[in-house]
């Protein structure tokens, strides 16, 4: 499943930005999920529970909260911003899996609902970011 190499990907991240920043312990994580993503939060959280390794010490009392990130685009042509909830896509099992594995993809399956064009640049709500780590 592509959540969990997503999740073990944030896993290996914090903990490198903890040795980086001399942490001996992470107390939260705050993670930033692109809507294009389309990834399942229910199994991107069990993905993150299953991968903390019960060995590491710096992630004993981690806690992570997850944020979804609105996708928003801009169409080069007519220079209309738009979401996806203002597309006709994906518009079905398919397309929405195609997304989810290369969101670049969103090209091949979404217009702008003004010109009609597929030409647009995304403006946000693209890949997975570590938007913060606290600890001590």
């Amino acid at each position: 499943m592509h959540e969990f190499a997503l999740a073990e990907a944030v896993i290996a991240t914090a903990l490198d930005e903890a040795q980086r920043n001399g942490l001996a312990e992470i107390h939260s994580i705050d993670v930033r999920i692109g809507e294009l993503q389309r990834i399942s939060r229910e199994t991107f959280e069990f993905a993150l529970k299953e991968l903390m390794p019960a060995s590491e010490p710096r992630l004993a009392s981690a806690g992570i909260e997850l944020r979804v990130e609105p996708a928003r685009f801009r169409c080069r042509p007519c220079g209309r911003e738009f979401a996806l909830d203002e597309t006709e896509g994906p518009r079905n099992h398919d397309e929405s899996e195609a997304i989810h594995f290369i969101p670049e993809l969103a090209h091949s399956f979404l217009c702008c609902p003004a010109c009609r064009s597929p030409d647009f640049e995304v403006l946000a709500g693209r890949g997975v970011l570590i938007e913060s780590l606290t600890g001590e």
